[in-house]
């Protein structure tokens, strides 16, 4: 089910570097289908999930406006800041 999980995205992030709209979303039923199969064999419920977000939002507010600070205390776990919408290529 793990690899299937990650096929699914992997399929999302590719339909989407294509600018494929319509294909992502597709791709995206299919892989929060998945994601929701995993969930239930692990376990686990989506209050969980869901609950996390919140702990997050309140923890780091929207990620890109996480202080540069934070982002360098928190060096046992990685804080990931969102990029403006367009695409930006790699170096």
């Amino acid at each position: 089910m793990a690899k299937k999980l990650a096929e699914e995205a992997v399929e999302v992030v590719i339909d989407a570097m294509h600018g494929q709209p319509e294909a992502v979303v597709r791709e995206s039923a299919d892989l929060l289908y998945n994601l929701v199969v995993l969930w239930v064999h692990a376990g686990v419920n989506p209050d969980q999930v869901w609950a996390e977000m919140r702990r997050r939002e309140l923890m780091f507010g929207i990620a890109e406006k996480v202080p540069k600070d934070l982002v360098r205390a928190a060096a046992r776990r990685k804080v990931v800041t969102l990029e403006p919408r367009r695409a930006r290529k790699r170096r």
